[in-house]
């Protein structure tokens, strides 16, 4: 599966998306009793936001992401925190049945999903998760907040009209993170046999127009990365549009969405 998450778009990716606090760590645990026994599973893995700090938590823990630029920069991150207990594998959420015949059914205590659910198709991901995880393990879908273009705030306004004058489309893609796709999971996770609960984590953070420009190219496919020598311009475009707005706060809510295996 080629997401476009490659090369100079795993850098920024790496650089500038924001990880998890750690009191979605503190949600995860303590939704599947999770301990220095278990192993878990982080699906997407990206450049290693969940991977790492879940892997100071539990045993072990596999990160999964299709793209070895990706898995190129998490390792690195994890070693760069001394965090030796991670396996990095290049697949998909269709590799989960083998990964089964890895690790055998009824040994993870969770599968995480960071922001990366609405790449993968959850019904039957769902499904075939379930014989993994052991009797009251399951699965955590976490979403990051609203992404920069979608937020409620005049900054966040004016970004999205920047992009969708930059890109000629419409920037209106939430990545799983609006309601109507968290019950899309909700009532998947039921249908494949897990009980589903949510636990919210809210902060308060400020973004600087370097920040605010480096998330928007860690979103871009790889054919829609501006140029090198358009980047400059790029982000003075975003700049002049943002610069009235300031400051750029942003109210964030992790939403932790739980499927656990009760029987």
């Amino acid at each position: 599966m080629a997401l476009g998450f490659a090369g100079e778009v795993a850098d920024f990716y790496h650089r500038y998306r924001r990880g998890y606090p750690p009191a979605v760590f503190d949600a995860v645990v303590a939704a599947f009793g999770l301990t220095s026994d278990d192993v878990a599973v982080d699906l997407g893995c990206g450049t290693g936001q969940v991977t790492v700090p879940l892997a100071e938590r539990v045993r072990a823990v596999v990160g999964v992401d299709p793209e070895p630029d990706m898995l190129a920069h998490a390792r690195r991150a994890a070693a760069d925190r001394g965090v030796a207990n991670v396996g990095w594998v290049i697949g998909t959420d269709a590799d989960v049945p083998a990964l089964r015949a890895v690790l055998g059914d009824g040994s993870v205590g969770a599968v995480t999903i960071g922001q990366a659910l609405h790449w993968m198709r959850h019904d039957d991901l769902f499904t075939s998760v379930l014989p993994l995880v052991r009797h009251g393990g399951g699965v955590a879908v976490l979403t990051n907040g609203t992404p920069l273009w979608l937020q409620d705030s005049d900054w966040s306004r004016a970004l999205r009209e920047c992009l969708e004058q930059w890109l000629g489309t419409r920037a209106g893609n939430a990545c799983g993170t609006d309601e109507e796709s968290q019950e899309r999971y909700r009532e998947s996770l039921t249908a494949a046999g897990f009980g589903t609960s949510a636990h919210h984590v809210d902060y308060t953070g400020t973004l600087d127009v370097e920040s605010i420009v480096g998330g928007v190219l860690s979103a871009l496919p790889v054919d829609r990365l501006p140029r090198p020598e358009e980047r400059p311009a790029f982000a003075d475009r975003v700049r002049r549009a943002l610069e009235p707005h300031a400051p750029f706060t942003e109210h964030v809510r992790v939403t932790v969405l739980t499927g656990r295996r009760d029987t």
